[in-house]
């Protein structure tokens, strides 16, 4: 994340609040409960994108985690295509070998 975007959400969020305020203010609820509420707003979407977060890191489907699998299967591809068809065949035939090994098991 860059310095901007972090400086974006940041106002947004801050904007988001102010928002609240007015709105409930508009509403007719006083000025403490709409202070509570718009506070009570914010806590709870800031619980929700805590909890968000949380999943995507546990499930490793964040951003670095989606680029490091796509850098390595690129490098294996390339690795790949840089063999020999004599190695390449014997890479296979060991893999045949531990298949049969691994079925015996």
């Amino acid at each position: 994340m860059r310095r901007i975007d972090a400086i974006g959400i940041g106002l947004g969020i801050f904007v988001a609040g102010g928002s609240a305020y007015v709105l409930l203010r508009l509403v007719g609820v006083d000025n403490l409960e709409a202070g509570t509420w718009s506070q009570v707003l914010l806590f709870v979407g800031l619980i929700g994108w805590l909890l968000s977060y949380g999943f995507r890191a546990v499930g490793k489907k964040m951003t670095y985690h989606k680029q490091r699998e796509q850098y390595e299967q690129a490098y294996f591809q390339k690795r790949l295509e840089e063999l020999s068809p004599e190695e390449l065949a014997k890479i296979q035939a060991e893999i045949e070998q531990e298949k049969q090994v691994g079925n015996k098991e």
